[in-house]
This record gives structure tokens, sequence and C-alpha cells, in this order.
């Protein structure tokens, strides 16, 4: 096959306005997820859901291959000071009005394209004042060799028109402000002063943007420097940048998040202060004098640290006692630990999974689960939340797969309901997929005795029982319980299982002691499960009504900044519970994640209730 190159080029709009544009030069054989990705891009656009979309592949003829401009970048705190610094770097690249030009640059807003003006009469020369010099036919060339995502990095755009627009005739220098409201960095270019980033130039929400292009010469020559803009297909060796470039453009990223509500940061936490309904120590077992001390005496023995992997020095005693521990209790043949919960899935699903298989995802599985299926190489579908039959109508339809694999939560961190493992297993074994459930939040927690969700439902289990030691085995880890078979295709095969330094005995003796504990005190479970009922009960009996299968309880508030504020009204009560907010729900959803525990007591549950109602008034 002859894998030509082609130029595809997104345009949206909403009732006439324009929204969305970009455009990518790649091989043949990647137009059809070029366009994919390209649509995506325009329906999930921060001005708003476009009801117009233009797609289109054309030849890209002649190729002109650039090095990208030498980067640097200008600090600048508000738009006006952004807008002066442009006007000074302008100046320094022999743009003698550059006042005058900054002060044109608001006319440049309204116009689909850029402004084109005689760097020294400042006269405008595009021939539509409209529609303006609209600069096309560019990419980076990792995106024809390397088939590089179309995912927007406006950093990376912007050098590819900035390196374009320099060496197109006649041009001087070039002034540009995207159009994205979330986006408020901009810049100035030329051949002489490199790009030159300005972090500031204009407000945060602003979606006013626009550019100019300066054109120095004799006006006939107008048209050939129209030309090249629109028509000459360019790619840019954005990699190649100089020794100025920042090497991230993060910024204006970290602005955003902060105006969205959406900031975290990490914090001190001293429990003798507040009453903890975040913590996933559901059984209370982290501090358990047993767990604790099994943790001591390993470390003492064994060592604060493991100093390699599995394969390597990380493989103790307590991990092979753990290991048959955790088999037993799960009713598997082996088990295999990790690092982390985390890395578990990670090392599951990239170790069964590659290019030419199949996984069906459930659309509210857990970041572990999620990224474990794209560093796959798999192609994923995802399946909506807990529909089973959406799961079986999107499994019976896949056609040519090596492998296929359907991965789910046991019980959803977020929502706290339960998967429906009986019905589950039934699909996947009647269309032949291998079954992979994360019972991270079902350990100690669903079941009689906190076996998990085999016990509850008094079923098989799936093919892999992926779960964690740090919920309630109140320690720190990950492992998957899975056939003898199986345990050693991972241990030759999963790659954050081989390449990760193993877990410390003593958090290992830790879990052991912690599972222990759980197997002759299951009435921790029970009360538990009482906890949850009596929390519920005292919500209800406030006027929040809020179900739950699991230990998790989500209290539904919306508003991102919202949340924000009820928890640190209920901090300043004397409880701490988490504000769960976008990306780890969507946008909208935003609610207060109470982690129910059996330590806590009936007055402890009783008085967060109350102060629950009183926050979300």
């Amino acid at each position: 096959m002859n894998d030509r190159p082609l130029c595809v080029k997104m345009r949206a709009s909403l009732k006439g306005e324009h929204v969305s544009g970009a455009e990518r030069i790649v091989r043949e054989s990647s137009v059809a997820k070029t366009l994919s990705d390209l649509a995506s891009r325009a329906l999930n656009h921060s001005k708003g859901r476009p009801d117009f979309i233009n797609l289109k592949v054309e030849e890209p003829g002649e190729m002109l291959y650039l090095k990208a401009l030498d980067v640097f970048t200008n600090e600048t705190s508000t738009p006006a000071e952004g807008r002066a610094k442009a006007a000074e770097l302008l100046k320094s690249a022999g743009v003698a009005r550059a006042d005058e030009i900054m002060s044109l640059f608001k006319d440049s807003y309204s116009m689909r394209g850029a402004m084109l003006v005689d760097a020294d009469t400042l006269e405008r020369l595009e021939p539509d004042r409209e529609r303006g010099v609209r600069a096309t036919r560019m990419d980076s060339s990792d995106s024809l060799e390397c088939g590089a995502s179309c995912g927007k990095n406006h950093f990376a755009e912007a050098l590819v028109l900035a390196a374009k627009v320099a060496n197109a005739p006649g041009i001087v220098g070039e002034v540009c402000v995207s159009d994205d409201p979330d986006y408020v960095t901009g810049y100035v270019a030329s051949k002489s002063i490199g790009y030159q980033r300005i972090t500031v130039m204009k407000g945060k929400g602003d979606p006013s943007g626009g550019r100019i292009f300066l054109y120095r010469g004799p006006h006939e020559s107008v048209p050939a420097t129209i030309r090249y803009l629109e028509s000459q297909s360019v790619l840019v060796s954005v990699g190649e940048r100089a020794v100025g470039a920042p090497p991230l453009d993060i910024s204006g990223e970290l602005e955003a998040i902060g105006a969205a509500g959406l900031a975290r940061k990490c914090r001190v936490i001293d429990p003798e202060d507040l009453v903890v309904m975040a913590s996933n120590d559901y059984l209370g077992l982290a501090h358990d004098p047993r767990v604790v001390e099994a943790a001591m005496v390993a470390a003492k023995k064994w060592g604060a640290g493991t100093g390699g992997s599995r394969l390597a020095t990380g493989t103790q005693p307590p991990h092979l006692a753990l290991e048959r521990h955790i088999a037993e209790f799960k009713g598997t043949e082996a088990c295999v630990l990790y690092a982390t919960g985390y890395m578990a899935n990670l090392g599951v699903i990239t170790a069964l999974a590659k290019k030419g298989d199949v996984i069906l995802s459930d659309e509210l599985n857990h970041a572990s689960i999620i990224d474990g299926c794209r560093l796959s190489g798999a192609e994923v579908v995802v399946y909506r939340h807990a529909d089973l039959d959406d799961l079986d109508r999107k499994l019976a339809s896949v056609r040519g797969a090596r492998r296929i694999l359907a991965v789910s939560d046991g019980v959803f961190s977020m929502d706290g309901d339960i998967l429906d493992l009986p019905r589950f297993i039934e699909i996947c074994r009647a269309r032949g997929a291998f079954s992979i459930v994360d019972e991270a939040h079902a350990t100690g927690v669903v079941g009689a005795t906190g076996r998990g969700l085999k016990e509850h439902f008094g079923c098989a289990n799936p093919d892999v029982v992926v779960g964690t030691l740090s919920k309630a085995l109140g320690s720190e880890g990950g492992f998957a319980a899975v056939t003898r078979e199986l345990a050693e295709y991972l241990a030759n095969k999963s790659r954050p299982f081989i390449f990760s330094t193993a877990p410390s005995a003593a958090s290992v003796a830790a879990a052991d002691a912690a599972l222990s504990v759980l197997e002759s005190e299951p009435s921790r479970v029970e009360r538990l499960r009482d906890n949850v009922r009596f929390f519920l009960s005292e919500l209800a009996a406030k006027g929040i009504d809020v179900q739950t299968d699991s230990a998790i309880v989500p209290i539904i508030v919306g508003d991102e900044r919202r949340a924000v504020e009820v928890a640190k009204a209920l901090e300043e009560k004397g409880f701490m519970m988490s504000a769960i907010r976008y990306p780890t729900v969507a946008k909208g959803a935003a609610r207060l994640r109470v982690a129910i525990s059996s330590s806590h007591s009936r007055s402890q549950l009783s008085s967060a209730a109350q102060a629950i109602a009183a926050s979300m008034v």
C-alpha cells in the first residue's frame, strides 16, 4: 500500500460562530482515526458544542520542511502587561509602530482568519476583511512520521503556525492570541526574535482572540505571500526547537484548573482534630495494634525496603506467605503481589492485551483500569455504566480479535454501587471474553465475611480478581488472585511486576496480619454494614436521600466550587470528607464522598449527618 500523506482539516461552528479549527498532515492509514479525533475535539470545546462540523481530506501537494523557531518565555501577570510586552517585542523585531499595531489587535477578534497589515504604513492588505488570511496546510513532522495524537496541544500547534508564518515571503512579525477561553497565553514571533511566548495576554474565560501578520515589501508581492500562507503545505520539526524552549507549556493549564475550582493540593491530616470520613480504612485495621506490631517485627527482621523487584531481591518469606493467604481467602489457586493496586490493574491488563485484542470497559471504571486499557494498545470499547445488556451487545459485535477482555470495578469507587457479578461472568463466558474484576473496594466490605462479590452472590470468581492491600486491609500494595498458570505468566509478562520495586516486608506482613484479624473477627464487617445503614437513616431523617451497596456514600453537590466550600465547612465543624470533582467524576457531578468505617461511633455518624445537612443549605 502507498501510505501517502494527506491533509485532514476540521472546522466547527455554533449558530454560524466559529468554535474550533484544526488540521493534521498524516499518512493515509491514520486518516480515519485522525478524523475521529478531530471531531471529538470539536465536540468537546470549551466554547460550546458545535451544531456544524466540516471535515475535509485533501492532497497536500509538495511539502516544505521547516525547523521550529527558537522559543523564549516572557512571564507577565495581567493582560495589560502582556500587551505591553508584545509591543516591546515587536519593536525589537524592527516594527516601529508596534503600539499602534497592538491597538488594531481587537479588530482581528471577529475575523475568521488573520489580519494582514503593512508593518510600516498599517494599511490592511487582506483581500477579504471579514475572512482574513487563513494559514493552513501545516503540522509538526511528528504527525506524519509517528502518527501523533490529534489531542489539543496549544504550544506545539502555535510553534507550527509561527514557523510557517515567519517563513512566508515578506512577513516580518506575527502577534497571536488563542480564542480558547481557557488559554490566556499568546505570542509574538519572527525570524529575528524567534517564538516569544507571553504567559498572560487576556483574562481567564475571555473567548476573544486573533492574530496579525505583519508584512514589509512591495504590494504586488502580497498575493504570493497569501498563496504561501493558504496553500503551501509545511511540516515543522517541533522537536528541534532551541535552548530557550520551555520543556512544558503548563502555566495556562494550571490557571484554568484553578479558575474552574479543580485545583488540588496535598495536605497533612491530624486525626486527633478531625473525624476522618474520607479514608478507605473501612475496618479500622490500619491502626490495629496487631497489624502495627506485625509491620514493626517484619521491618526489624527484613529491613525497611526490599531493594529490588520481585524477580531480583524483592521476594521475601512474607511476600510468599501473603500470596498464599490471599489465594486461600479469595478462593483461587494463586496470587501475585504488586507494589500498588494501581500497578496491579496496569500489570494485569497490559500483560494480557495488546494490539489486535479488544477490551470492553465500564464507562465508570477506575483510572487504573482506564490507563491499563490505553497502555495495552488494544482496541477499547466502553460500555454504559452497569448496563450488562450493552456489554453483551458490544461483545457480540466484536469480530476478528485475537483475545477479548471484559473488565469492571467490583464496587465503583465514586458511586458505591456493585457489579452484578453472576451476569457479568455469564455474558463473558457466552461471548468468549476473559473476565477481570477489581475488588479494591469490595474486599473486607462485601460478602458476609468480607470475601467479596463471590461470597456476596454465591457465584464463581471471574478469571482475575484484582485487589488492594491499602483499603480494608489497612496497609499498601496490590494483588491479582489468579490460576497458577496465570500467576507464572504475569511473573514473566507483567512489566509493573518485573520492573517495580517490591512492596516492603513491613507492608506485606501488616496486610497478612490484617487479613488474619478479618478472618477471626468477621463481626467487623457486620458492624461496618450496621454503620452504613445507620448513617443513611440519619441522612434520610434530615432530607438527604442517598443509597449505596458498599461503604462509599456519595452525596451529590453538583457544582465543583460548591463541593469544595461544603467540604471546607464540614472540616470547620470537625469532619473530614472528600470533595470529589472533575476529572474524577463528570463535570457538574461533584460530590462529597463519605467513606464509612466500622470504627466510627454512632454519635460520630449522627453528628456528621447533621453537619452535612447544615452545610448543604
